[in-house]
């Protein structure tokens, strides 16, 4: 391989000969041989509107001459669309103020603004710390990036397949709003609802899950970015984090603020735990919808049985036309992973020392991972299971005729009490319901069906 020498206060270091990146970002490369996983490549883009919005602002404000903040930016915009991708390496487990990752950005826009200067013939030093990284500290725009990054994929990524997911639900809550099925309780048998309640359950799930992370996203408005160091602004103009706000919500489409205090947006997290915790409650929703449906799809024969789910491949390699909820599994193993990584995020959080939180790039990472999982699962779950589910009418018919728990219809009409001793009449002699009814003298035929319609019983017509 070919190297090239570069240089940082401590010394030389050979770097690939192909990459952009400095001393800074191959001795953290070197250093941190840890895993396999990496900054995610969301940072990395957000990172670049990072860099160009500062060094916009800084230009403006006589801070960076006009030629280094345009070539700057034009690096950033690199980024953006890709074309700089394979020299961001660093691992999640370096330093964790992200100091040698926002030092890979600074190396990789430096070099690359220089390139892009020369091409305009104008051969200028950009330099890294002096120049990309002016009026910032890792320490801040580490937090900034985060925020920013968590904006963006919930809105961008998340939402969308929540809402197409909703979608699907509600619209078979609509279509199956009049089959009439039987409720569980403790996974036993309850009163009757219809199949359309049930998903429209787990519909408005959903849609209570969109409120709180619309309303969560804007505890991430509040950016770190002006904080520099401890969060007193050193070596930072005056003006600069509220046009630093401006300028990124221009840049991005989304609106950003100006942290009020700093000191609090270095070293706190409160809001990244706050917006997983929201993630998470989306994951148990999710979760308890996958297993509803597994439940409801079990046997197909010998378990409830009630819901027919699509067969997408074979579901054993030694049993013949056995097919799986492999949907829910999905879900399920998703659920778990993000709660894991909301133990994670919570935990990291409570880390922060004095003025700066040293756990942000496994927060990061997680929070990132988190998005990822949650918004493929669904649009993979609504695709490939809710669109193709649908009743086995037959199945539903024979359990609500064989449950007994249809006899509280009978309880205002006769009591509890001589609702419970029909309910065991029948059980004990193997009668039906109307049957043990008419038999024990409480009730007449005419009584029960009137009473015991299990339309009504569902509630259906009703507000």
């Amino acid at each position: 391989m070919d190297y090239r020498v570069e240089t940082d206060s401590m010394g030389e270091m050979k770097v690939p000969a192909e990459k952009l990146w400095g001393a800074q970002t191959q001795r953290s490369l070197e250093n941190f041989q840890i895993g396999t996983e990496k900054i995610p490549v969301e940072m990395v883009r957000v990172f670049a509107y990072v860099k160009k919005t500062a060094a916009l602002v800084n230009s403006a404000l006589g801070q960076l001459d006009e030629a280094r903040a345009q070539a700057i930016a034009a690096a950033c915009d690199d980024i953006l669309a890709g074309r700089l991708d394979g020299n961001f390496p660093l691992a999640v487990w370096m330093t964790g103020s992200g100091t040698q990752f926002n030092m890979n950005i600074n190396e990789v826009v430096a070099r690359r603004a220089m390139d892009i200067l020369s091409e305009r013939g104008r051969p200028v030093q950009v330099h890294p710390n002096d120049h990309v990284n002016r009026s910032q500290s890792s320490n801040d725009t580490f937090p900034t990036a985060i925020y920013v990054t968590g904006i963006l994929l919930i809105r961008r990524r998340l939402l969308p397949s929540l809402a197409e997911l909703h979608k699907k639900l509600s619209r078979k809550a609509k279509e199956y709003k009049n089959v009439v099925k039987i409720g569980r309780t403790h996974l036993q048998d309850a009163t009757p609802l219809t199949l359309g309640q049930e998903f429209s359950g787990w519909a408005r799930m959903l849609e209570r899950n969109r409120e709180m992370l619309e309303h969560g996203c804007d505890f991430l408005r509040d950016l770190a970015a002006g904080g520099t160091a401890v969060g007193t602004g050193i070596n930072c103009p005056d003006g600069y984090a509220g046009l630093f706000a401006e300028k990124l919500s221009e840049l991005t489409g989304e609106v950003f603020r100006t942290a009020p205090n700093k000191f609090q947006a270095l070293t706190s997290k409160d809001e990244l735990v706050v917006v997983h915790g929201m993630l998470k409650a989306l994951a148990c929703d999710l979760m308890k919808i996958a297993n509803d449906i597994r439940w409801l799809a079990s046997g197909p024969r010998c378990g409830i049985g009630e819901l027919i789910i699509p067969a997408n491949e074979p579901g054993s390699s030694i049993m013949p036309s056995k097919v799986n909820p492999t949907q829910c599994e999905a879900v399920t193993m998703v659920a778990v992973q993000v709660m894991g990584n909301d133990a994670t995020v919570g935990i990291a959080a409570s880390q922060g020392n004095f003025e700066l939180n040293v756990f942000m790039p496994v927060m990061a990472y997680n929070l990132v991972q988190s998005v990822r999982l949650l918004a493929d699962v669904m649009k993979s779950f609504g695709n490939h299971c809710i669109d193709g589910i649908v009743p086995n009418y037959g199945q539903i018919e024979r359990n609500l005729n064989r449950s007994l728990i249809l006899v509280t219809g009978l309880v205002p009409l006769i009591g509890y009490d001589k609702a419970c001793a029909i309910a065991e009449k029948a059980a004990a002699e193997g009668l039906t319901l109307r049957d043990a009814a008419v038999a024990s003298g409480f009730v007449s035929g005419a009584d029960y069906d009137k009473h015991m319609n299990p339309a009504d019983l569902a509630g259906i017509g009703k507000g």
